[in-house]
């Protein structure tokens, strides 16, 4: 519980704050208005202090302590995204004062931004350019020249708004590496390879930051393969050996964009089910595809892959052609599935895609994590204290999830329709146990006999 003064403390700010919701705005002139955005603001900003200090403080206590990987914890308890949670986290961890290893208090790594965010002159925002800013700089930056930069631009930002502050930045930037030279050490940091969400319309948005070599491999990649005539969708049988006709290349009417992007796939495509790539969690690294039995009779409806993406059943029968894949079919009606009892401890491949299309992904509470990198978890009873590796008794859990039954005092248990509840340590009842519907979302949807 909160100690009394922290109590009353929040309690005249909620007071304050239901007297203020009762201005009258249109009394006021332009002067006051303004003046009451200003003390608004201050206070909004001494109260994101607070929030994200929290959120740092849940994120640095060990997974023991809370029964959880952190930032899900704290998502999960104001029903917040994880990404923010750990977005608060980060943001206020250079703003933190730290201890030595021998028990010596340390400034925080960005002092001046610090003091200047702790005294409330600065939006969340103003932190960010100034974090982006450090991080851009080169590798070999002399540590006082960061440091004199950290708080020149922790000054500034008491007097600008976060857009004039970027600008300040870039500026900054230049005079510190006129030349725009970088070495390996900082092209390393930024490579990066991210999928985002998928869209509504079905499409997913994929950015990279590419190193040369990464850029040189893709270069010679779509020299060949995405030429007009190329790895075409829209012929009977795609081009991906030897050159295409003069036919070929005149009726081609893709965009660059799109020629490349069928180039890629082509070689991924090719690459999939491939020996050489080995196998990951006992399959060979190839497409699993859940979907019923109605909806490949209709052609229609949609499947949906061990990564959680959604595809049309048009797109699972075509892919059906290339290479080999994996595809679960399940009755629609009864949901029925295979019964695949097995004596061994590690479940067998056959049961993995069996799990692909029942739980499609980790099943504790508000776990994102897909089935590609989920672990096969004995849920109803764990392998050491008797339990069988039956398809019944197994579910999906992600590796950290999967430790929490291990360590965490976490239990789960299968219920009579076949999901999986998780249960909290009886020490820590108001952590959120239950099902998991993050990888079902159309079980929020009225069934087609319910109407709407």
């Amino acid at each position: 519980m909160l100690s009394i003064e922290v109590g009353e403390a929040f309690a005249s700010i909620n007071a304050g704050l239901a007297t203020l919701a009762k201005v009258d705005l249109a009394g006021l002139s332009v002067m006051e208005l303004l003046e009451l955005a200003a003390e608004s603001e201050r206070v909004t900003r001494y109260h994101d202090v607070v929030r994200y200090d929290v959120s740092h403080e849940v994120h640095r206590r060990e997974v023991g302590e809370l029964g959880g990987k952190s930032g899900k914890v704290l998502a999960d308890w104001l029903r917040i995204t994880p990404a923010e949670a750990k977005r608060r986290a980060e943001a206020t961890e250079p703003l933190t004062p730290r201890t030595s290893l021998t028990g010596e208090p340390l400034a925080p790594r960005h002092p001046g931004t610090a003091c200047a965010w702790r005294d409330g002159k600065l939006d969340v925002e103003h932190v960010r350019v100034i974090d982006k800013f450090l991080a851009a700089l080169p590798f070999d930056v002399p540590d006082e020249v960061r440091a004199n930069a950290e708080l020149f631009l922790a000054e500034k930002a008491t007097l600008m708004r976060p857009d004039q502050l970027t600008r300040v930045a870039q500026r900054l930037a230049l005079e510190i590496n006129p030349d725009g030279r970088f070495s390996d050490e900082d092209r390393a940091r930024k490579r990066s390879a991210v999928v985002g969400r998928q869209q509504p319309d079905g499409m997913t948005e994929i950015r990279i930051q590419a190193t040369p070599e990464f850029c040189s491999y893709v270069e010679a990649v779509f020299a060949k393969y995405a030429a007009p005539g190329m790895c075409n969708p829209a012929d009977q049988t795609a081009l991906t050996e030897g050159e295409p006709a003069a036919e070929q290349v005149q009726a081609d009417t893709r965009t660059i964009g799109q020629r490349q992007h069928d180039a890629l796939m082509a070689m991924l495509r090719g690459q999939l089910g491939d020996p050489k790539l080995g196998q990951h969690n006992g399959l060979p690294v190839t497409v699993i595809v859940s979907t019923t039995l109605q909806e490949l009779q209709t052609k229609t409806g949609h499947g949906i892959t061990g990564g959680g993406t959604i595809m049309p059943i048009t797109d699972v029968i075509r892919m059906a052609r290339h290479a080999y894949h994996y595809l679960t079919i399940f009755d629609r009606v009864t949901g029925q599935a295979l019964w695949l009892g097995r004596t061994k401890r590690i479940a067998s491949a056959d049961q993995r895609i069996v799990l692909h299309a029942k739980d499609r992904g980790c099943t504790k509470p508000g776990c994102t994590v897909p089935g590609y990198a989920a672990q096969v978890h004995h849920a109803a009873k764990d392998w050491k204290h008797g339990g069988a590796t039956n398809i019944d008794e197994l579910a999906f859990a992600c590796p950290p999830d999967n430790q929490l039954v291990e360590t965490g005092g976490w239990t789960t248990r299968k219920l009579p329709n076949g999901d999986t509840e998780w249960i909290p340590p009886p020490r820590l009842p108001m952590l959120i146990g239950g099902v998991n519907t993050y990888h079902h979302p159309e079980r929020f949807l009225p069934k087609s006999d319910e109407g709407g």
